[in-house]
């Protein structure tokens, strides 16, 4: 039986890791995802990893995560601006309901990106605002509240990796 891919959307820290010399678990970690479990999944980042990849201050370090994305050919979302109004909106409710901190509202705009376009799964590397069950609850009560019904999984590369024989 053919199962469906589950639909991965990666923020910045996810290929920001795979240069991380200063934390070996986690980059090899995140390696071991890029080379072995990329094809398993429909995988997805968006303009605003592009734009966290821009600004970037080491140019050595931007380059090289530009060519993650190339090298992986992974998929653009192509967000309009109509639809980027109602993102804003939703990652604004996250800031409100105090289930994102005000200061990090490019991290609430990573899950209303992935909650507005229906992904399975947000992968990042950060558990303090992200991967951690407790903002996967907030966040799933609060977009049941708004009318988005189907659930996000906020999870780390550790979780989509498996046994593969």
């Amino acid at each position: 039986m053919n199962m469906k891919k589950l639909k991965l959307y990666l923020d910045t820290s996810i290929i920001s890791f795979i240069y991380a010399d200063d934390a070996p678990e986690k980059q090899s970690l995140t390696k071991e995802f890029f080379q072995k479990f990329l094809p398993v999944y429909d995988v997805y980042v968006s303009s605003l990893v592009l734009t966290e990849i821009e600004n970037t201050n080491d140019q050595n370090l931007r380059m090289k995560l530009k060519a993650v994305v190339e090298e992986y050919d992974l998929r653009i979302l192509d967000i309009n601006a109509i639809h980027q109004e109602k993102i804003f909106e939703l990652a604004r409710m996250y800031l409100k309901e105090k289930i994102i901190p005000q200061r990090k509202f490019d991290d609430a705009v990573h899950v209303a990106i992935c909650v507005y376009y229906e992904f399975d799964v947000l992968l990042s590397w950060n558990f303090r605002h992200l991967a951690n069950i407790a903002k996967q609850i907030q966040v799933n009560a609060a977009n049941k509240k708004q009318g988005y019904l189907k659930e996000i999984f906020l999870l780390n590369p550790m979780e989509v990796i498996y046994e593969k024989d």
